[in-house]
């Protein structure tokens, strides 16, 4: 015999059960006493045992909900459309803002642009940036649903993103970034590990396509330093460095080549960096020249001229990083007549006479 209890709760649900178990203990008598088998009986029976057996689901279902766990297949049927995520089609945990003001739980749009998509996944319009802003409002909105209906969801700072990041992880990075508006030491030590961290890391580098101003608290140490002082020789090839690390990264390239202050100082570190500056500075127009816009706005500001000035210097160091530097830029037209009227035609074969 059953245990009582079983389906206590909502009373009408308990009327129901007990109503079906009643019929089914007739049934079955009736089946059991004749002595040919009944397919109606039996049809019958078993539409009764289906009939508890979802009495049964619907319990252990309200249950779950009832001790705070989340059963998508339940809540989805209820959870506001607004709340959901249009990639995932679930509850968002980390509701985030792209470029076109659609919301989308972070770790789907994420790997959405990993994957190397530079459009809305709704609207379809081209992405004039990949930073993702959370949406607090949206965030509390969904806090309190879920509180109203007895979900717990996990904190989102706890999951690891499909990069290999934490919540802690995200922590150092800021930690970093602003250390480099502090003393000297402690800008060379975080410079330092930024470095590294974006040669060893790509999840690092797409860190700085996130936040508004990473890019310009990293340089920060350089800019500073045109009106006050002359930078330090490590400080500046381990900035510059960490520029070219993440400008490998695609979804970063219009960013930083947009970055007021990017193009002045790569030409800066050209000019007055050590050799492996100068060369990584090269490096770095080269990698963002990868996209036509990118060349137009590097040929605009005047990179050409240190960049030809560096190759007539002839460093075997730089040399490689220089001259592929001004092929890609002079593969538009414009940048070929800034490059001849620059002297790049000459600059083989003319030599400084000092």
């Amino acid at each position: 015999m059953a245990k009582s209890g079983v389906f206590e709760g909502d009373p009408t649900t308990v009327v129901k059960a007990v109503e079906l178990k009643k019929e089914l203990q007739k049934m079955v008598r009736a089946i059991v006493d004749e002595d040919d088998v009944n397919l109606e009986a039996l049809d019958r029976a078993q539409q009764m045992l289906f009939a508890l057996r979802e009495l049964k689901l619907k319990k252990t279902v309200s249950l779950k909900l009832h001790n705070h766990h989340y059963d998508h297949e339940m809540a989805s049927e209820t959870v506001p459309e607004e709340f959901k995520c249009p990639l995932s089609k679930e509850l968002m945990r980390d509701p985030v803002i792209i470029a076109t003001g659609q919301t989308y739980d972070k770790p789907f749009i994420q790997k959405w642009l990993k994957a190397g998509n530079r459009t809305c996944p709704l609207t379809q319009q081209v992405l004039s940036h990949t930073i993702l802003t959370p949406n607090h409002l949206i965030r509390e909105m969904i806090t309190q649903w879920c509180k109203n209906h007895g979900i717990k969801l996990p904190d989102a700072v706890s999951y690891m993103n499909e990069e290999g990041l934490t919540g802690a992880d995200r922590d150092h990075f800021l930690s970093l970034l602003g250390k480099m508006s502090l003393t000297l030491p402690e800008q060379k030590e975080a410079a330092k590990e930024l470095r590294l961290l974006t040669k060893r890391m790509p999840s690092f580098r797409a860190l700085f396509g996130e936040s508004l101003d990473a890019i310009s608290q990293l340089l920060s140490p350089l800019s500073q330093s045109n009106c006050e002082t002359v930078v330090h020789p490590d400080l500046q090839e381990d900035v510059i460095t960490t520029l070219l690390n993440l400008s490998i990264h695609d979804n970063n390239k219009k960013l930083v080549a947009e970055t007021p202050t990017v193009i002045p100082l790569l030409m800066d570190a050209l000019k007055t960096g050590t050799i492996e500056t100068r060369s990584n500075a090269a490096a770095t127009l080269f990698t963002l020249s990868a996209l036509d816009s990118n060349k137009a706005l590097i040929g605009k500001s005047g990179a050409l001229r240190p960049l030809i000035d560096l190759l007539d210097e002839g460093y075997p160091l730089a040399m490689k990083d220089v001259a592929s530097a001004i092929f890609n830029l002079c593969i538009i037209h414009e940048n070929k007549v800034r490059a001849v009227r620059d002297g790049a035609v000459s600059s083989d074969t003319e030599k400084d006479h000092e």
